[in-house]
């Protein structure tokens, strides 16, 4: 079975094709960073512009790489939110296009399953599981029971885990995205400086990281305003083991509540590489396997969305041709 899938989200356009749900046989992405880095961050207008100059190629690329024709299709997928409004429309009237064309079924993809099917491209992954999606629009805790049954165990009350590493990164003139660039300074550094942990409510598994951010600014200000020298490193590296503590101890206890053993991690936070160690290792201790996509796949892909959209298809969930972009698409549960 070979699915195209299409994602427009945010600032990377894809376009993949995936057979049988697991083996790629494209995934290409052109990334955007370049354009928005003197911004500082993803500018709307901007990337919608980009999408509609890129969609095309992008697809014909996908197709060529994967060396199959359009009507050899069996479907076509394609991310409808949550995400950028002017972003998504571009995916969804592009593959609304090619479903119509071609008489193929259409399948709207929330981009959040998309990050959660993306470990299923590379490993064989037993349910149930706790799947933590962690970016920089998304920090999510799922518990999935089956491809039918899942419950939103808890999530951010505020800012994002990655959308708070691109904030501090700017207030540090690091550069855009902020997440690696934030890892690389960390390795230099020594976590020396107490920054909070939220915690929240006894037994809460919802997150808040704003606390966190503001607490990391406000100390920069009160060093720039004694002329104390700002030891970056050592802010790194502290700001990281903060957010990834609160982050690991709540989806390991996630876990346990629910008596999995396997955790799954999702989204661009999934790729930094002290995260996935220091949560295996702890997870290790309470004898749970942690699962993880390689890189390019903890990224807005369109490989993602083709798997999800292939299981999809499977329960036989599809759309009409009505289909439209949902910005502030919730997450589909108790399915």
């Amino acid at each position: 079975m070979l699915v195209l899938g299409i994602e427009t989200s945010c600032d990377e356009t894809s376009a993949a094709v995936i057979s049988n749900g697991n083996k790629i046989l494209s995934n290409v992405i052109s990334s955007q960073i370049s354009t928005h880095q003197p911004y500082g961050g993803v500018v709307p207008e901007i990337a919608s512009r980009k999408h509609l100059e890129n969609i095309i190629p992008v697809i014909s690329e996908a197709m060529d790489q994967a060396d199959i024709s359009f009507k050899e299709l069996d479907a076509i997928a394609v991310t409808y939110g949550p995400g950028l409004a002017g972003a998504l429309l571009v995916g969804v009237s592009a593959a609304k296009a090619l479903a119509y064309s071609l008489g193929k079924p259409l399948i709207g993809v929330n981009h959040l399953d998309g990050h959660i099917y993306a470990s299923f491209l590379e490993h064989t992954i037993q349910m149930p599981l706790v799947c933590l999606v962690v970016s920089g629009g998304h920090t999510s805790l799922v518990y999935m029971e089956d491809h039918d049954h899942r419950i939103l165990l808890g999530a951010t009350r505020d800012d994002a885990a990655g959308e708070v590493f691109d904030k501090i990164a700017r207030k540090m003139n690091l550069g855009y995205p902020g997440g690696p660039i934030v890892e690389k300074m960390a390795l230099e550094g020594q976590e020396t400086i107490d920054f909070p942990r939220a915690w929240l409510e006894p037994n809460s598994f919802d997150f808040s990281f704003s606390g966190l951010k503001t607490s990391v600014i406000n100390y920069l200000h009160k060093k720039e305003q004694i002329g104390e020298e700002i030891n970056v490193p050592d802010i790194a590296a502290s700001f990281q083991k903060a957010i990834f503590e609160v982050l690991i101890t709540k989806t390991i206890r996630a876990a346990e509540a629910k008596n999995v053993k396997i955790i799954v991690l999702a989204g661009g936070v999934a790729a930094n590489t002290y995260f996935k160690n220091l949560m295996t290792q702890e997870a290790g201790k309470k004898g749970i396997k942690v699962y993880y996509p390689s890189p390019v796949l903890c990224t807005d892909n369109a490989a993602m969305i083709a798997c999800a959209g292939y299981y999809n298809l499977l329960r036989g969930k599809t759309a009409n041709l009505d289909l439209n972009a949902v910005p502030n698409l919730q997450m589909e549960l108790e399915m």
